[in-house]
């Protein structure tokens, strides 16, 4: 017997209880389907935390303040100034390593248009946290170094402020709003972003110049930075040369001795990127892991049937052997029904587990990454499944005695 007709004998067998046939696979396309649906989910999760960070640039640093200490309790880094605007020209022109350094300064406020108001973030910066940043101008134009100079009223608007103020689709540039009963002139509208992969919606911000912030918005603290420092590496493999070397300034400039913590906090988003990716890897294999335990009871469940199928077809089987087949036909042709329900199963639990990601993928706003190595692992590792579970029955199958098989009732 070759395999075609094998595997066409397996299938009359299986057809002729459809049903049963059917209850059987249904164990291996859940666990198909949900390993599918659960691999592609995660890395799709991944992708979004790659896209988030790629949005901000994998070569940046954050500057953070020292942090205050009353009566034992520490107040987090950024709760005491620090860092001076010295330090930040200091990082600018005496670090190699540092292309562009910005401060960010914030605060959240009433904005109002003529007709309209909103409560957003405004941040006081430098024309180079655009470029920080990775931000581009959708319409109009960013302000320049020279309004930061001389403290000119004027912003830049995120989409979520523009359309809250002047309505969906409208230019605002040109236009005029109030920041503190202030007037500003609005020069550009910031190019949408987005949600953050932390759900920040990174378009609800208004950018105005940082003296402008200081002397209009919310007062300095004279020669310390009320904020953070934004640090650009001037490439991904210069950003722990560039940390090392802000380091080394800091605490010179803080006059900080070997025994001394820093009186700053360094961050590096990159290895808060791989932090999170790690954290995804590791959860994406937890529930694909989960995933194709189902698998396994779906093996079971196969290995169960067919040995109700060897019992059912005792007779069948001995009045094959007494006409002339061997051991290894019987064997092969259980073989082959197993894997046949095994594959079957893999077959339907792709289309089931891909339409679940896309449906998970649409309800909760979830990209969905769907890898083709994944599918044939799947399949690959439910045939498996079959052969495995299915060889004891087979085995069983093929080592009965003709004599006592056709005497079975």
């Amino acid at each position: 017997m070759n395999v075609l007709q094998t595997f066409r004998v397996a299938a009359r067998a299986l057809l002729t209880n459809k049903i049963r046939s059917f209850l059987t696979i249904l164990g291996i396309i859940i666990g198909v389907a949900a390993v599918i649906a659960m691999v592609a989910i995660g890395n799709g999760a991944k992708a979004e935390v790659e896209q988030a960070f790629a949005a901000m640039g994998s070569n940046l640093l954050i500057i953070l303040p020292g942090s205050t200490t009353a009566g034992g309790a520490h107040g987090g880094f950024g709760s005491m100034p620090t860092v001076t605007w010295a330090d930040l020209k200091a990082i600018q022109t005496e670090v190699p390593a540092v292309r562009y350094a910005a401060a960010e300064l914030r605060t959240t406020t009433q904005v109002f248009s003529e007709d309209a108001n909103w409560t957003t973030s405004v941040e006081g910066t430098i024309p180079a946290y655009l470029d920080i940043e990775n931000w581009k101008i959708a319409q109009g134009s960013p302000f320049q170094q020279s309004d930061v100079d001389v403290g000119t009223k004027v912003a830049l608007l995120g989409q979520t402020v523009s359309d809250k103020l002047f309505g969906v689709g409208v230019n605002p540039v040109g236009r005029s709003i109030r920041i503190r009963d202030v007037p500003f002139e609005v020069v550009g509208l910031l190019a949408a972003r987005g949600q953050s992969s932390w759900g920040q919606d990174l378009d609800d911000v208004v950018i105005v110049p940082q003296t402008t912030f200081e002397a209009r918005i919310q007062g300095g603290l004279q020669q310390y930075v009320r904020g953070m420092i934004m640090v650009q590496a001037v490439s991904n493999d210069a950003t722990v040369r560039a940390q090392k070397e802000i380091e080394a300034l800091l605490r010179d400039r803080h006059h900080l001795t070997t025994d001394q913590d820093d009186d700053f906090s360094i961050r590096n988003l990159a290895e808060m990127q791989n932090a999170r990716q790690q954290s995804t890897d590791t959860l994406t294999s937890l529930l694909a892991s989960i995933a194709a335990v189902s698998l396994l009871v779906g093996g079971i469940g196969i290995m169960n049937i067919m040995l109700v199928s060897v019992t059912e077809r005792t007779r069948e089987i001995g009045l094959r052997m007494a006409v002339g087949a061997r051991p290894r036909v019987i064997l092969a042709q259980f073989l082959a029904e197993a894997l046949a329900l095994a594959v079957a199963g893999g077959i339907v639990g792709i289309g089931v587990g891909l339409f679940a990601a896309e449906r998970l993928a649409t309800q909760f706003g979830w990209p969905i990454m769907t890898q083709p190595d994944t599918i044939v692992l799947a399949v690959g590792f439910s045939g498996l499944v079959g052969i495995v579970f299915g060889l004891y029955p087979a085995h069983r199958a093929s080592r009965l005695d003709p004599i006592e098989a056709l005497r079975y009732e």
